[in-house]
């Protein structure tokens, strides 16, 4: 079976976001892929809604076997095991998360369905933050 280079990134900014992150890399590593490269954890204002949560946040590389839908259904898997109820794109807003696990490329492929799109554009083009991250990682 063939592996697939993926980049995700992560945030959280309630309830111990450092040790939020521990937790989703460790469920990550056993149960959807082997991470190859991390990038530090930096700290974060919240982009598109106001919080007085500052986020953390961090890029990883990974090898993994699923396929871009499987991926998906496995990081929002590990999102409702931690404590994720809402998906921003269920409620049409953002607001602060436990975790929250974007898959921002998945090889060097362009994916659209309903609920997946690759590359992620925002983080990928738009947010600075996301972008220094996701460079330390490629």
């Amino acid at each position: 079976m063939s592996y697939n280079d993926v980049i995700l990134l992560l945030g959280s900014n309630i309830n111990n976001p450092p040790k939020n992150i521990e937790i989703a890399l460790e469920n990550i590593e056993s149960k959807v892929g082997t991470i190859l490269t991390k990038s530090e954890l930096i700290l974060t204002k919240p982009v598109e809604f106001e919080s007085c949560n500052i986020f953390c946040n961090i890029a990883v590389k990974l090898k993994t076997q699923s396929s871009p839908i499987k991926l998906l259904s496995e990081v929002k898997a590990i999102e409702k095991m931690m404590g994720r109820v809402n998906d921003s794109s269920a409620i049409g807003a953002y607001q602060d998360r436990i975790i929250d696990i974007d898959i921002i490329l998945y090889n060097n492929i362009k994916f659209s369905s309903k609920k997946l799109i690759i590359p992620h554009q925002k983080n990928l083009y738009d947010r600075d933050f996301a972008k220094e991250l996701i460079n330390k990682v490629k």
